[in-house]
């Protein structure tokens, strides 16, 4: 069949001096503008955080994030001391994602809540669209690259919120590009990634997982390999050279952060010390095959072993080597799913190429690329959410009221769920969401003993707590309302359900009395 040649034309047609205006529009309303407008479209219309829900807003950790950089900035001064609790007040205490909590702090400052949506939106986006862009060098066709991208997303999905995190993933993303590109022959990118490192400490504690990855592709390139579908020859000398020093500058890079090898010990320190931090945070829990979630990477599974059931390829041991690790992290810690996508996303998109795609079809029609575009774009504005329905969703997430209601020289127990807000309001809490430091001073054994009913009033006693702010069905908040000495000043209700603030007649201001682990140990 003819085709129209100023309705459908190829991605990489050229223009022709009678043509310019048509061959201009068909170079900007690609194949690619079509999709990555509907890639942008996705976290607004599927993501929880973002769509009609508005989630966003209840992550505990954005609020002393923001607390965080609100006191930085008014300072001029790092964090070295824990600011905001009066369990630990004064310790010493190091803040690893300073940098990534800038772009949440300017936004949230010109724009309101919507500026932490915004930039919530635009550090997804980033994350996909580097998926895409990774699977469209590595298969040079958009639809495998587009499905790759849209099933990363689902993967994604499990922490679309407005997290740090997402900040630290987009750089891992960069640093697959520049290894992947060092593969093809690019080997003068290798300096970026001292760059990168530099700046990726700064952001978050996520950057060991990249030089545990470059470790891996050093390694990796020294091996000779046949072994059936494995197939590999080790790098030439220069190349391991290049590489190794270029691993060495990286690591050394590390050590440019404000608080020096504190930093760069911290994800260390989580891994090895903050045992009861990863066994009570829900998202480091194990992932539950049963859930969307787990479905959702045992679909992933299925299908790129399907799609080398039907057309097999070669493998390299690093490429091997990174879709085992993250499926592995992905299935040991739900919130890896996230590394999961960024990992396999080219992977992915090389194998929907390979074995589940027809032959690439260049043809386009310029016009309803832009339709749709125009369409998904459309969307993205309709759905932002105005200033007012953020507040109102705020609202119904926290018990504004009872935390503003706070006074300075209380000492109030409160649930970690709301410390992070409390701390943006100025309000001293117990504990909060950084659960680091009150790991390894004992107030988190303490906290998670008061709201177990173990040993609930000799932890309040401990630490002279006079008011307390709880979900009303929380079983300390039912013990204290059944205690004599405490009653109900305030209650609030939520989406989560009633919050009651809670007053102690009898207040405890002598010194405080011995340790209530001390009979269990810590």
């Amino acid at each position: 069949m003819d085709r129209e040649p100023t309705t459908l034309v190829e991605d990489n047609q050229t223009d022709t001096p009678s043509t310019v205006p048509a061959g201009v529009f068909a170079r900007i309303f690609t194949r690619h503008f079509f999709y990555v407008a509907l890639l942008v479209a996705l976290p607004i219309a599927f993501g929880e955080g973002l769509n009609a829900r508005l989630t966003l807003l209840r992550d505990p950790d954005i609020w002393w994030h923001l607390a965080d950089a609100r006191l930085f900035l008014s300072t001029g001064h790092f964090i070295r001391f824990e600011p905001y609790s009066f369990t630990v007040a004064g310790q010493p205490w190091i803040n690893p994602e300073w940098l990534a909590e800038m772009p949440y702090w300017f936004s949230y400052h010109v724009l309101g809540l919507r500026g932490i949506y915004l930039v919530t939106w635009l550090a997804i986006c980033t994350n996909v669209l580097l998926v895409y862009w990774r699977g469209f060098r590595a298969t040079r066709s958009a639809d495998a690259a587009f499905w790759s991208a849209g099933i990363g997303f689902v993967l994604m999905a499990v922490n679309v919120g407005p997290r740090t995190i997402a900040l630290g993933y987009a750089a891992l993303s960069i640093e697959m590009l520049i290894l992947e590109s060092v593969a093809c022959g690019k080997r003068k990118l290798l300096w970026l990634l001292p760059l990168l490192f530099c700046v990726w400490v700064n952001l978050h504690g996520s950057w060991i997982i990249g030089v545990a990855l470059f470790v891996l592709y050093v390694v990796a390139g020294t091996m000779r390999i046949r072994m059936g579908a494995l197939e590999q020859e080790p790098m030439p000398a220069t190349d391991r050279n290049r590489l190794l020093a270029t691993l060495v500058a990286s690591v050394a890079a590390l050590f440019i952060n404000p608080y020096g090898w504190r930093m760069v010990w911290n994800p260390v320190d989580m891994m090895l010390n903050q045992k009861l931090n990863i066994a009570n945070v829900a998202e480091w829990k194990p992932l539950n095959v049963s859930t969307f979630e787990g479905a959702s990477l045992v679909v992933v599974i299925v299908l790129m072993v399907l799609a080398n059931l039907k057309r097999g390829r070669t493998w390299k041991f690093f490429d091997l080597a990174v879709i085992v690790f993250g499926c592995y992290a992905a299935v040991d810690h739900v919130r890896f799913l996230y590394l999961a996508a960024v990992l396999i996303g080219p992977t992915m998109a090389m194998d929907i190429s390979r074995s589940f795609s027809p032959e690439p079809n260049q043809k386009t029609i310029p016009a309803m690329n832009a339709l749709i575009a125009a369409a998904a774009l459309a969307f993205v504005a309709i759905m932002f959410p105005s200033e007012k329905k953020l507040q109102t969703k705020l609202s119904d997430e926290f018990p504004l009221q009872a935390i503003r209601a706070i006074q300075p020289a209380w000492r109030t127990f409160d649930w970690d769920y709301l410390g992070g807000m409390m701390a943006f309001e100025a309000k001293r809490s117990l504990i909060d969401s950084r659960l680091d430091t009150f790991e390894h001073h004992g107030v988190l054994q303490n906290y998670l003993g008061a709201m177990n009913l173990s040993q609930p009033l000799e932890v309040l006693d401990y630490y002279r707590v006079d008011h307390a702010v709880l979900l009303d069905g929380q079983p300390l908040a039912y013990l204290l309302q059944h205690t004599p000495e405490w009653t109900v000043q305030m209650r609030e209700k939520t989406e989560d359900g009633n919050y009651v603030l809670l007053t102690r007649e009898s207040r405890i201001l002598n010194s405080a009395k011995s340790d209530p682990t001390s009979a269990t140990g810590r």
